[in-house]
């Protein structure tokens, strides 16, 4: 059986050489990558890949840690990565929170990752300081997608949440909207700060058309179907009802196009609603909505997190104009106009 000594003889290089050509490293130079390979081939040298990674003191798996899986965000950022981790030989390990607090104390607070990973990645997920400090003693390297806790010496992906909720309340305004609800996510359920950069945009956007925000058009719930519906069915309880809805998030827009038409009210004739996502039924709801690439921040904050593992340069940052060391990287939304916002009907 050809062992990698015997092609680092044909070669004439040294074993380490050899493992670096076989796996890609950048440290190898093209002409000596070519002979290695030639000499492989010739040998009918095969690399296993568990071996390599013992050899390495490598696991060849990534722990990604979510809020809940169920969410469409969710979902479809660890689609994303799981996708480039298998490209790029590695394996994921999912750890759905789903709310569960035994989970989360054995995640974030023990030493259950020890050993087990080789990186972290961090999806929307707020650390307390207990968990902060217990992540940080692993000395994984990691990164974070989205709104959560930011960890010392972690690169994080994410979209302009504030800009997000301007665009989408500034479209309503442009409409000719001035009475503008707003229905977000419930902070003690997911506790990230999403909801809190949405609300800011959404406030920050009246106020410079010069609309004061009003409290009773400003609705907490679940970042659900059901969530969204049981929140506008509130801002209706409460009377004197808006000509616009701004929704946090797609999955809570569609709940408030439930609840709207169970009372009897059309969209957009009666109220506009917008959300933000493009969600995968969003077109076929006709939903105006912002869209983010949910997908693309998994792939690049994978590409971010593997780069480094391979002994590459980190990944090359996505961001427009220049910024700090350490900041974010920020990538760009687009508003997409549907049937779901129109010009407030004449009364």
């Amino acid at each position: 059986m050809t062992r990698i000594d015997d092609v680092a003889r044909l070669a004439g290089v040294s074993t380490a050489t050899v493992s670096r050509a076989l796996r890609g490293l950048p440290t190898v130079s093209a002409a000596t990558r070519r002979r290695v390979l030639a000499a492989a081939e010739q040998l009918q040298y095969a690399v296993s890949p568990s071996a390599s990674r013992l050899a390495g003191g490598r696991t060849g798996t990534i722990a990604v840690v979510v809020p809940r899986i169920t969410r469409w965000f969710f979902g479809t950022v660890v689609e994303a990565v799981e996708d480039f981790l298998q490209q790029s030989g590695y394996d994921l390990l999912l750890y759905n929170l789903g709310g569960r607090e035994q989970t989360r104390q054995r995640v974030l607070r023990t030493a259950d990752l020890h050993k087990r990973v080789d990186a972290v990645m961090l999806v929307a997920t707020p650390l307390r300081p207990a968990e902060l400090t217990a992540l940080t003693r692993l000395e994984l390297p990691g990164v974070t997608i989205s709104s959560g806790t930011p960890v010392p010496g972690w690169p994080c992906v994410r979209i302009d949440d504030v800009g997000v909720a301007r665009t989408a309340t500034r479209h309503l305004i442009d409409l000719g909207h001035r009475r503008i609800a707003h229905i977000t996510g419930d902070p003690d359920e997911l506790a990230y700060t999403t909801h809190l950069d949405r609300r800011r945009g959404y406030r920050d956007a009246l106020r410079d058309a010069g609309i004061d925000p009003d409290p009773y058009l400003d609705v907490e719930s679940q970042f659900t179907i059901g969530g969204g519906a049981r929140a506008t069915e509130e801002l209706l309880r409460r009377g004197d009802p808006p000509t616009a809805i701004f929704a946090a998030c797609d999955e809570m827009a569609m709940g408030a196009m439930t609840a709207l038409r169970d009372a009897g009210l059309r969209v957009p004739q009666d109220v506009s609603v917008i959300g933000v996502d493009d969600h995968d039924l969003a077109s076929a709801l006709g939903l105006s909505t912002i869209a983010q690439p949910a997908a693309e921040q998994g792939r690049l904050a994978a590409r971010i997190l593997l780069d480094p593992l391979h002994g590459g340069p980190p990944a090359p940052p996505a961001r427009r104009r220049p910024d700090p060391p350490g900041s974010p990287v920020i990538l760009p939304t687009r508003l997409i106009v549907r049937e779901s916002t129109a010009p407030p009907r004449a009364h």
